[in-house]
């Protein structure tokens, strides 16, 4: 008897609206350019400053790469609170309140014949701890000033992910939105 394939390695396929129309292997949706639903937290500190990670080197794409304090996919029947709150825990060491601020859709080639189709809800949360990061995730960290990060992307755009590059336009609206 076949054991029945594990829901921590599936995907959560969804349509334009988010709607769910079913699972998949996470390696296949990414093969397949399936979209997916995914997330991704960006934390600050309180002096405004966001918490970056670079990926580990053995993540299976855009590793070394610099992105976003989290990033990842609810598993099926998780919810998106839920899968937020356990892969920061599981990646960055740590717990913080976040709120959904906005969703996009995009799809991109991320390398080695894999693609990113992604609902990507993004979360914003504050933080004034130092993350205790899982080496198996996260080669490095730091927090960094907005005006420095977009110096660093507009100038060394290949260091960072494509998703980091795709939402940062959004990301800065929102800034600007909560400085005023």
């Amino acid at each position: 008897m076949n054991a029945a394939p594990s829901t921590s390695d599936q995907v959560v396929l969804v349509n334009e609206h988010d709607l769910v129309i079913g699972t998949m292997d996470k390696l296949e949706a990414h093969q397949l350019g399936a979209l997916h639903r995914a997330f991704s937290i960006f934390l600050f500190d309180p002096e405004g400053r966001l918490l970056l990670q670079q990926r580990a080197v053995n993540k299976y794409h855009s590793g070394s790469l610099w992105t976003n304090t989290c990033c990842s996919h609810p598993r099926p029947d998780e919810s998106l609170s839920d899968a937020a709150t356990r892969r920061l825990r599981e990646e960055m060491g740590m717990e913080a309140t976040m709120d959904l601020r906005f969703s996009f859709l995009y799809k991109a080639d991320v390398g080695g014949g894999l693609t990113e189709h992604e609902l990507d809800h993004v979360l914003f949360g504050e933080v004034a701890i130092d993350p205790s990061p899982n080496p198996e995730e996260v080669r490095d960290w730091r927090f960094i000033g907005i005006p420095e990060l977009q110096e660093e992307m507009a100038n060394s755009p290949e260091r960072f992910t494509i998703w980091l590059h795709k939402c940062w336009p959004m990301i800065a609206a929102e800034l600007k939105e909560r400085q005023a």
